[in-house]
């Protein structure tokens, strides 16, 4: 992913209005992101932790969505989870249902779609190795190559993008 500015962060949003756009908070470490290791930028809101953010790059320009996080989450020591975006299993706590309000009419009347992600939102860098999850028993090896799961991983995000934005 190519590096973007906080400008055109705050303009890429498609699901709330100009000004929650502009009281987001944009990751602590935003200096420092590693953008060459990013196909999306994730990130729980610093300054409102029950919001979540997703900025996809488009050829049109950066596609940004609003999620909802879930103020209580259930969790289980034995149980594990699934990311629906890249497919890395977590324990149950690394995974959350995260909802996105529908961009224009449809999310102003409370209309939502539902995803099950990695509650870090570090999706790029599970696939990458370069975070872990945290799982009680070991992971499962999968045959296809780094490649292969970007693709995936990137049609899974288009997909939940389509259904954000589908008039």
């Amino acid at each position: 992913m190519e590096p973007l500015s906080e400008k055109q962060i705050r303009s890429s949003f498609v699901n709330c209005t100009k000004g929650e756009a502009a009281r987001l908070r944009l990751p602590l470490d935003f200096a420092e992101l590693p953008w060459k290791d990013l196909d999306f930028l994730g990130w729980v809101d610093p300054g409102a932790p029950l919001r979540a953010h997703l900025v996809l790059s488009r050829a049109q320009g950066p596609l940004g969505i609003s999620l909802r996080v879930p103020s209580v989450s259930r969790t289980s020591a034995v149980k594990s989870s699934l990311c629906q975006i890249c497919l890395t299993g977590h324990a149950s706590s690394g995974v959350a249902l995260l909802a996105a309000p529908l961009a224009g009419a449809r999310g102003r009347e409370g209309n939502t779609v539902g995803i099950y992600v990695c509650a870090d939102l570090a999706c790029p860098l599970y696939l990458r190795g370069k975070r872990q999850p945290k799982l009680r028993s070991g992971g499962y090896e999968e045959s296809l190559t780094l490649d292969e799961r970007l693709a995936r991983m990137s049609g899974n995000l288009d997909a939940f993008a389509a259904k954000v934005t589908a008039a």
